[in-house]
């Protein structure tokens, strides 16, 4: 019997460890409203307000792991919730770990709809790996707005 206590116990700490972990990390409805939230942000405040929050490393478009990047839509950084050093930087040709050219990809997508999903390997600014990254963008005016989530 104590050896079954021990099993149920061990069981739901081993449960509960992999719930946490996983709110960790975002979602993707977590990913695609938040960029839906950017653009809704965007529309009411402008483009330099809005990209201004964007940049603020503590705003409303960081959470966990998630946050919005801004692109022109020749995929020139205009803001970047992770990672300030990127604005102003073409990185048309930015490839992931697997040198996969994925911003090409994403140009390609916003020239022929408004949104879409892109897929890529990228570092998680939270837990510092290379994973697998689903990036959900919408198109405004010049503007390539985005926020992915991180796969396990």
């Amino acid at each position: 019997m104590k050896v079954l206590k021990y099993l149920v116990m061990g069981t739901a700490a081993f449960a509960f460890t992999a719930m946490a972990s996983a709110a960790e990390q975002g979602t993707a409805a977590e990913a695609e409203a938040m960029v839906k939230k950017g653009v809704a942000y965007a529309k009411a405040n402008g483009r330099d307000k809005f990209l201004a929050e964007v940049g603020n490393g503590k705003g409303q478009f960081i959470d966990r792991d998630l946050y919005i990047s801004v692109w022109s839509t020749k995929a020139v950084v205009l803001a970047h919730g992770a990672n300030a050093k990127l604005v102003g930087k073409d990185i048309i040709d930015l490839k992931d770990a697997d040198g996969k050219p994925f911003m090409r990809e994403v140009v390609a997508k916003a020239a022929s709809a408004n949104n879409g999903w892109i897929e890529y390997k990228w570092v998680n600014p939270v837990s510092k790996e290379i994973q697998l990254k689903s990036a959900y963008f919408e198109k405004v005016d010049d503007m390539l707005i985005s926020t992915g989530h991180y796969k396990k």
